[in-house]
Parts: structure tokens; C-alpha cells; sequence
């Protein structure tokens, strides 16, 4: 096969967004997750954090001006956390946002007042700037922080360039799942997740990421460690090697695996 051919096999990785949402439990550190409905093409029936593609919406240049923290990120990139924060609200029922008179992140009754709208955004019949506008809200993305950005393998026919952001949920924020997309919802410790993972309930970069995120004690030292050291692109490959075929990731990723066999790849 030709090099040309196979750029032309290759599939164009689709932007997208993913966020963590934490809080400290009573027994430690705690992570929102999402059960992906069944009948999805990609991921269906699998434990994942709340997420999706970036919306045409999110790139607009006028959001610019209604999002707290992210002011002097790359415009792409600011457009991936506002996605992040869109994406939370819509799947999983926890929307980062300020009353934009009062300067407070807005709390349960507003947020209860406000849900008939996951939908509206979701199906894309309301542009985000449009909501925000009329709801007078601003994005808080200055309590995002980068977390992971994995990119799907070459050879697989549908790819994401997804980056993963950390972000405490509010305190009177629980969480819930939307019934389309995502058709369950749970607040779990990290070693939880892992421990109960079964073939085809954690895609591989959940996995990851859950160890990861296990080695913090609390929301504040899941931060630190995040910005002690930046994400760097993790784009996996199959390999051949002792054994039969791996899916290998780049040693310096900050994951204490960095390969698996691939038929334990989702």
C-alpha cells in the first residue's frame, strides 16, 4: 500500500472534550461517571467521564467575552474547554457558570431552573452564546485544569483529539445523567471504578486516567499534581512484539502503563 493511500485510509481525528468533575467524599477523592447508552457507535455501554465534540457554538469569537479564566488561551484551545463545560451540562447535569451580576457560581435552584435547556443545547436548537445571554451566565473555565489529551489511534475507523480537563463540581451540584447519551450516572472513587471494571466497561484512556487520578487524596492534590506537570498528546499504536500484538503509549506520558495487549483495547 502506498503512503498516499494510506493518509487517504486514515480517518480525521474530531476535536473533542472530556471533563473529570471531582469531589472530596467522605471516604476520599470522588469522580462523576457516566454509563454511555448501549446503542451509541462509539463507546456504547461503556463507564465513561462526561464529554463529547466540540459544537460549531464553541468557536464562536463573542464567547470570548462571557468566560472567566481562559482569556489568554490559543482560541482553539479555549473553544475545548468551553466545550468540556457545555458537554458536563448537557450529559451529566453540573454546569460550570456564574450569575454574571453577582459574580457566583450558580447554585442548585438556578441550576434545576435551567435543565429544560441540556436538551436545547445538545441538539444544537440553541446556540451556547444565545444561552448564556439570556440566562445572564458566564462559563467559569478558570476552575478547569488540563488534565490529559489523547488522540485515537490511526488505523481505527472513527478518531477523537480529546482533551481532558480536572474541575471541582460545585457543592450543591449532584449530577445527573441525561437518558440519551448517557443513561446512568455515579459518583466513584477512582480505585472503585478500576476495581470493578469489566471487558468493555472502561475504554482504554478511562482506564489510564482513573489510575492516574487514584494516586491524589483530594480534589486539591488532584490539581497540584495536574499543574505540576502539563498533558502531553498520547496517540497509541499497535505494535508487535513477545507475545502477539500491544497497544503502546509514549513512555513519558506520566501513566504507570504504557502498553496493553490490544485485544483488551476498546
Amino acid at each position: 500500500m502506498s503512503v498516499s493511500h494510506q493518509k487517504k485510509m486514515t480517518a480525521e481525528a474530531v476535536p473533542a472534550a472530556t471533563i473529570l468533575l471531582l469531589r472530596d467524599g467522605t471516604d476520599g477523592l470522588e469522580v462523576l461517571m457516566v454509563k454511555r447508552h448501549h446503542e451509541l457507535e462509539f463507546g456504547g455501554g461503556a463507564l465513561v467521564f462526561p464529554g463529547g465534540r466540540t459544537a460549531r457554538s464553541d468557536y464562536d469569537p463573542d464567547l470570548a467575552d462571557l468566560v472567566d479564566g481562559a482569556t489568554d488561551w490559543p482560541t482553539e484551545f479555549r473553544a475545548f474547554a468551553i466545550a468540556a463545560i457545555r458537554e458536563a451540562f448537557e450529559e451529566a447535569g453540573v454546569l460550570l457558570a456564574r450569575d454574571a451580576s453577582r459574580g457566583e457560581l450558580i447554585d442548585a435552584a438556578k441550576l434545576a431552573a435551567l435543565d429544560e435547556f441540556r436538551e436545547e443545547l445538545e441538539q444544537e436548537r440553541v446556540g451556547l452564546l444565545t444561552f448564556l445571554r439570556q440566562h445572564n451566565l458566564r462559563l467559569a473555565c478558570d476552575r478547569l485544569v488540563p488534565f490529559a489529551h489523547w488522540i485515537t489511534p490511526r488505523n481505527m475507523p472513527k478518531r477523537f483529539d480529546t482533551h481532558f480537563f480536572l474541575a471541582r463540581a460545585p457543592l450543591d451540584h449532584a449530577g445527573s445523567h441525561c437518558g440519551r447519551e448517557s443513561v446512568a450516572s455515579l459518583w466513584a472513587r477512582p480505585h472503585n471504578a478500576l476495581a470493578s471494571d469489566a471487558p468493555g466497561k472502561l475504554m482504554f484512556p478511562t482506564r489510564l486516567n482513573l489510575m492516574k487520578l487514584a494516586h491524589a487524596a483530594n480534589v486539591e492534590d488532584a490539581f497540584s499534581a495536574a499543574r505540576a506537570v502539563p498533558p502531553v498528546a498520547v496517540e497509541p499504536w499497535i505494535e508487535r512484539m513477545p507475545g502477539g500484538n500491544f497497544v503502546r503509549i509514549r513512555e513519558d506520558a506520566g501513566y504507570e502503563i504504557t502498553r496493553i495487549p490490544e485485544h483488551e483495547m476498546m
